[in-house]
């Protein structure tokens, strides 16, 4: 009687989508947590505008499917459109009515109701996922690491799956997860270790991870009788909170960390590129870290961007000078959160000599004042009596022979100007570079200084407009 009453629904169905013009069931309207189900909507008539349905039930549609069949009726042909939406309900709720345009006229369909049965993980279980992390309780910054572990017992069978990772919100996310596979007697388990660390103090929510797997099942059908199918089912972790604590406000890293710095040589020529590394390596909030750049007095200095992989930062910096130079200690302030403890890592100072470099003395200043001589008063008296009668005519011939020479001077001064100038090489892009540096605030030096780096220091062989090169030499007053 149970499968005659199968036969009679289906017989109450299909009569159901032969006569109406619009028909909405789903596959089963009691699923377990996890569960597909399959809303079909079956249409009658020529002219149908399809619907646009992208979310059932507060869910993102998964997979979708279209059929066309025609059918007899009296005598007359009838198409009739199948089209077939697959979701995951996490939730009991109800599948609203949809409006569809049919030959003019609109027609609605009926609520219908779908129930979802809370999920009960068992030891018995083909699979499960579950996350885990190594601290709950961290610091902002604190790098921990979060496991995924998928668990699938041996005599599955397994067609196919679909994967979606956690959502790590207020996280970072350190480089690639690693994976790791471990067989026991029962279950294959697959880890997945993510490197994460806090971005914000507060209670952070990890969302739960999920996979969909197709499995081959043997359905009986409402005939009584058995068949293979493929079913898919959803699996989902638990969700996971993390709470981040605020650290003391000097410090530039949390986590334990070591520091290092090598120079490439430290004996040069002048304007000869000294090319420091500095490396920071440990567990930490690396990309914290802001770029290293000492300021030098008398020293032209280049760095390039920090390169992050793994548990290692490093960064380039290049130093040019025609004298003698230190380069001084790189530091980091350093917030243990095992210890709670803040400390100074630091490198040492490096000192770099510069080979010929022109180093002028430093002359002391002194004033000496000349003592007056005695003046016999009286013969003052006498040449100032002569002197006077020639004053007027010394006064207007001091004053003609300036002017003259005033006139001159000022005839002549291009000339000497033009033939004293000094001809600035352009080609010694090295010493460009070196003349540049005052004017690098500049839009279009920076442009150009830029290039020069990159062909100077980095062997890179970027073409100059030598046009370019002439008008900004020019315009600077670059001698």
């Amino acid at each position: 009687m149970r499968y005659l009453g199968r036969v009679f629904f289906i017989f109450f169905i299909s009569q159901q989508a032969i006569y109406a013009d619009v028909v909405a069931n789903v596959d089963n309207t009691h699923v377990g947590f996890g569960e597909v189900v399959t809303y079909n909507l079956i249409l009658n008539g020529e002219d149908i505008k399809k619907p646009d349905i992208y979310t059932l039930c507060g869910e993102d549609v998964v997979g979708t499917g279209s059929s066309t069949s025609i059918n007899v009726i009296n005598g007359a042909y009838k198409k009739s459109y199948v089209l077939s939406y697959k979701f995951v309900p996490k939730k009991s709720c109800v599948i609203e009515a949809i409006s569809l345009d049919i030959d003019g006229k609109t027609h609605t369909t009926k609520p219908i109701d779908i129930v979802v049965e809370k999920f009960v993980a068992s030891k018995n279980d083909d699979f499960s996922l579950t996350i885990s992390a190594s601290k709950n309780e961290v610091y902002v910054g604190e790098a921990i690491e979060l496991t995924l572990l998928f668990k699938q017992k041996k005599s599955a069978k397994v067609v196919d799956n679909k994967f979606v990772n956690p959502e790590f919100k207020g996280f970072w996310v350190k480089g690639e997860p690693k994976q790791e596979v471990v067989n026991d007697a029962e279950y294959i388990n697959t880890k997945v270790i993510y490197n994460i660390a806090p971005q914000r103090e507060g209670v952070l929510e990890i969302t739960p991870a999920s996979i969909a797997i197709a499995s081959r099942q043997n359905t009986q059908n409402y005939y009584g009788g058995f068949f293979p199918e493929v079913k898919w089912k959803t699996y989902f972790s638990n969700d996971l909170n993390i709470t981040s604590k605020v650290v003391p406000s000097d410090v530039d890293v949390v986590g334990d960390i070591e520091i290092y710095a090598s120079v490439d040589k430290s004996q040069v020529n002048p304007n000869e590129a000294v090319n420091v590394t500095i490396k920071v390596k440990g567990k930490a909030n690396l990309e914290d870290i802001k770029p290293f750049k000492p300021y030098i007095d008398g020293v032209s200095i280049f760095d390039e961007k920090i390169v992050i992989k793994d548990d290692l930062l490093s960064q380039k910096i290049t130093f040019v000078a025609d004298r003698s130079f230190t380069i001084p200690a790189f530091s980091l302030r350093v917030f243990n959160p095992i210890t709670e403890e803040t400390k100074l890592v630091s490198t040492e100072e490096i000192m770099i000599q510069v080979n010929h470099a022109k180093v002028k003395p430093e002359e002391e200043l002194t004033i000496k004042r000349e003592e007056k001589p005695k003046v016999d008063e009286e013969k003052v008296v006498s040449q100032v009596k002569g002197f006077k009668d020639l004053d007027i005519f010394w006064t207007s011939a001091i004053f003609f022979l300036g002017l003259v020479l005033g006139i001159l001077l000022m005839i002549l001064k291009p000339l000497i100007s033009f033939k004293n100038e000094k001809k600035f090489d352009s080609k010694n892009h090295k010493m460009l570079l070196v003349k540049l540096m005052p004017f690098e605030n500049n839009a279009d030096v920076k442009e150009l200084m830029s290039v020069l780096e990159a062909n100077v220091y980095k062997n890179e062989k970027i073409k100059i407009d030598t046009k370019k090169i002439k008008e900004i030499v020019k315009k600077y007053e670059i001698i």
